[in-house]
């Protein structure tokens, strides 16, 4: 897997897949048993020469409760080396600077993430490591935070975000990798991916229609989602007129067959499907 400079990459998998795995070892907080990686041109292995260049929010921040949002930043920049000039910057950037003055432990979940974003853009990175950053927040924090990561990407800044949002990834994002099981599934341009597949919409009255469709799916290589008369199928583009003209030579003729643009979400669970089986 690689991520390109400049990029904001969706890093995407189910539970247990391996990205926080993954993102401690980036970070040096996990050493590799085997295999080699490098971070802005350094070698895994010599960690301390790029992760003064690396920002980073794993998992839930913790802060001193009892101080305040402010306080809590301008003791990790100075424990960090960084100008105290940043922190007012930045919490105007996530949007915290009304709250500034509040104790953390006053603070919402949401509020917490987004002074943890605050906290790993304290070094000015030019690697932005995120495991989760919307965890906890409302859609409009959730729209906040997307505008941020576009306004930092267009800085030069390169993004590594971890996201259950698939739906919000696919509107952020123009680089994925999608890991199941410690294996990338894929890796590259979003609109690549994209592109590959589309979602067919088959409607039929008939049950015994419709499993023969799913049969013809499944001996293709594509899973086929049930809801009542309706399948659904994630596939290439070309399958979806093979997929007609079969069905009918082998006696389903009553069906109505739509083609459309797939989803992330629907593409990433037919690539999981295709992985499992």
């Amino acid at each position: 897997m690689r991520v390109p400079a400049g990029a904001i990459a969706g890093f995407i998998g189910p539970n247990g897949a391996g990205k926080t795995t993954t993102i401690r070892l980036l970070l040096g907080l996990v050493r590799p048993d085997a295999g080699s990686a490098t971070v802005l041109g350094h070698s895994l292995t010599q960690f301390e020469r790029y992760l003064p260049r690396v920002g980073a929010l794993v998992e839930a921040p913790a802060f001193y409760p009892g101080l305040s949002g402010r306080t809590n930043l301008e003791v990790l920049a100075r424990l960090g080396g960084h100008p105290g000039s940043r922190v007012n910057e930045l919490l105007e950037v996530v949007g915290l600077s009304d709250r500034a003055r509040d104790r953390v432990g006053t603070y919402s979940l949401g509020m917490k993430q987004r002074l943890g974003v605050a906290m790993a853009l304290l070094p000015d990175p030019e690697l932005l490591i995120l495991d989760e950053p919307a965890n906890g927040l409302d859609p409009l924090g959730i729209i906040e935070i997307r505008e941020m990561l576009r306004r930092l990407a267009g800085q030069g800044k390169t993004i590594l975000l971890s996201s259950h949002l698939l739906g919000e990834l696919e509107q952020l994002t123009d680089w994925l990798i999608m890991l199941n099981q410690g294996k990338a599934l894929f890796c590259g341009p979003a609109r690549d991916l994209l592109a590959q597949r589309v979602e067919v919409v088959v409607e039929a009255q008939d049950a015994v229609q419709l499993d023969l469709v799913a049969r013809i799916a499944g001996e293709a290589g594509y899973a086929a989602t049930r809801e009542d008369h309706v399948l659904r199928i994630a596939c290439s583009a070309g399958f979806a007129e093979t997929l007609n003209r079969q069905a009918r030579e082998a006696g389903a003729p009553d069906l109505t067959i739509r083609v459309r643009e797939a989803s992330l979400e629907q593409l990433f669970l037919a690539l999981l499907k295709g992985d499992r089986s």
